[in-house]
């Protein structure tokens, strides 16, 4: 069981991570559209999805252990949706095959890597007491945080290179990072949800 204390500061936790996010989801989704890069745009989507998955949680985190296991499902799902997102930017990136500005594209990089960091470390203290729901949150802050750096290093490859390419294998890897995140989140959503009836 977990303590109301640490209920409490959870929430907390959550409504402040939230609104990091949503406050850079404008930054990056703006930056994104302007230079044409699919993994900012694929980041950005991923800011906005980390607001409603925080805001979640704020809501069920007091919930019983079946709710929000059924919740953590529920957020598994919404895990995938910035991948769907990036899928059909990347598409968009190969009719229109023009690399991303890379000035501008390590610099928004950087600034969702502070972000991300941050919300990474208020998240921290959570992620082995309150469930799926906590699991999701952290996972999402780390995965970001790492997305982060790639994005970074594609600005400098970018202006390397002069290519496309690393933008659009980064989006795509910030995909697949986000599926093997709900994997996680609906494998740990299906064992809190059988633990009442151990």
């Amino acid at each position: 069981m977990v303590p109301i204390a640490m209920m409490y500061a959870f929430r907390r936790a959550a409504a402040c991570v939230a609104g990091l996010n949503l406050a850079y989801f404008g930054v990056e989704f703006t930056v994104a559209l302007a230079i044409g890069s699919v993994s900012l745009f694929a980041d950005s989507i991923d800011f906005l999805e980390d607001t409603s998955l925080n805001l979640l949680i704020f809501v069920g985190v007091g919930w019983s252990a079946v709710s929000r296991a059924r919740l953590g499902m529920v957020l598994a799902g919404i895990l995938l949706i910035p991948g769907l997102a990036t899928l059909w930017s990347a598409g968009q990136k190969l009719v229109h095959f023009i690399p991303p500005d890379p000035v501008p594209l390590s610099l928004a990089g950087l600034g969702a890597l502070a972000v991300n960091s941050a919300c990474a470390i208020i998240l921290a203290p959570y992620r082995a007491h309150g469930g799926s729901l906590a699991k999701a949150a952290f996972l999402s802050a780390r995965n970001d945080s790492i997305a982060n750096i790639a994005i970074i290093a594609i600005g400098f490859l970018t202006a390397a290179t002069a290519s496309p390419w690393p933008d659009l294998v980064v989006g795509l890897g910030i995909a697949i990072m986000n599926a093997d995140a709900a994997r996680e989140v609906y494998v740990a959503a299906r064992k809190e949800r059988r633990k009442p009836l151990t």
